[in-house]
């Protein structure tokens, strides 16, 4: 049994990944540390875990062998500093931090898309699991960056569920704000950029075009859509950039290409990516939706872990999902 810390358990984001791990077959949960819930039984803060654990929160993170952070972004660096952990631990981090600069003393941690670095990720000690916009946005436009096909200019919406902005309330957040209601923020800069120009140029594509990125909110609680269009150069066909995806996820057990259009109500509560493609007028235009707590989030990080520890990659993460 793979014996398991979280760090920062009262989340979203922490306790998606508690749900995923106390069905592990192959795990065992050792402590969920909480800065203000010291002692509180787990089950006072994810109510629908009643019957499920009696874990309480602590401020002790004990002799895990991975632990997984699960903390507010730019806290992670501060929480090893003050938490000095076993070398012996690996560390999978679901925040920024090391997504960009991936040292930390002699850390090096390994970017945690397992449908591109999944060799690299069964020998790694550390990860750096990726955002859940950049996983969305990746999912579509890694293949064509393995081959060197990103040329032109590449435009991207993508709209997200609330629960994507985390636990904390806030005005665009609260549910007289996002109901029955979708807006734009941080156009054009929104913080997942970064790893998703670094991955595109490391997965093949050192010449990247202009990317611009438009992110919205969506009036849901769970999910990304993401539409990516771009001119084609013709160089392959439709039929031909289809077949390429479909060869280019073949071993992926949760990323598939769908031959017919994609909506978001398909991947909900799994840890499943779907990818559409369609050309129109010269252009190529690729749907993908995930999950953004599950495959954006925990599920891709249970994901590394089975992966880390010579597990099935899909152990713990064959979730039923909801279709309506």
């Amino acid at each position: 049994m793979i014996n398991v810390s979280i760090a920062g358990g009262t989340g979203y984001t922490g306790g998606e990944l508690l749900r995923l791990l106390l069905n592990h077959p192959q795990v065992k949960i050792d402590s969920i540390t909480s800065t203000t819930s010291v002692g509180v039984p787990v089950t006072n803060i994810h109510r629908d875990l009643l019957g499920e654990t009696d874990l309480c929160f602590t401020n002790k993170v004990g002799y895990p062998d991975v632990i997984f952070l699960c903390l507010g972004h730019g806290i992670s660096r501060t929480f090893l500093r003050e938490n000095p952990i076993e070398e012996s631990c690996k560390i999978i981090d679901l925040g920024s931090d090391f997504r960009n600069e991936p040292i930390f003393g002699s850390r090096q941690f390994v970017f945690g898309l397992c449908e591109l670095n999944k060799e690299k990720i069964r020998k790694a000690h550390n990860i750096a699991n990726p955002g859940c916009f950049a996983t969305s946005i990746l999912l579509a436009l890694i293949p064509l960056a393995a081959i060197n096909k990103l040329s032109e200019a590449v435009h991207i919406h993508a709209i997200t569920g609330s629960t994507g902005a985390g636990k904390k309330l806030s005005e665009t957040t609260h549910f007289s704000y996002r109901a029955s209601n979708i807006s734009v923020y941080k156009p054009f800069t929104h913080q997942h950029l970064n790893e998703i120009q670094r991955t595109l140029a490391d997965a093949g594509n050192p010449i990247l075009p202009e990317i611009n990125f438009i992110p919205m909110r969506g009036d849901f609680t769970r999910g990304i859509f993401t539409s990516i269009y771009m001119k084609w150069d013709g160089s392959m066909s439709e039929t031909e950039i289809i077949d390429y995806y479909k060869q280019f996820y073949e071993a992926s057990p949760f990323v598939f290409v769908s031959d017919e259009p994609i909506s978001l109500k398909e991947v909900v509560n799994t840890n499943k990516g779907l990818v559409h493609i369609e050309f129109h007028n010269g252009y190529i235009h690729i749907t993908s939706i995930i999950d953004n707590l599950l495959k954006g989030a925990s599920g891709q990080a249970v994901q590394n872990m089975n992966l880390m520890f010579g597990l099935d990659e899909s152990a713990g993460l064959k979730l039923k999902g909801s279709a309506f």
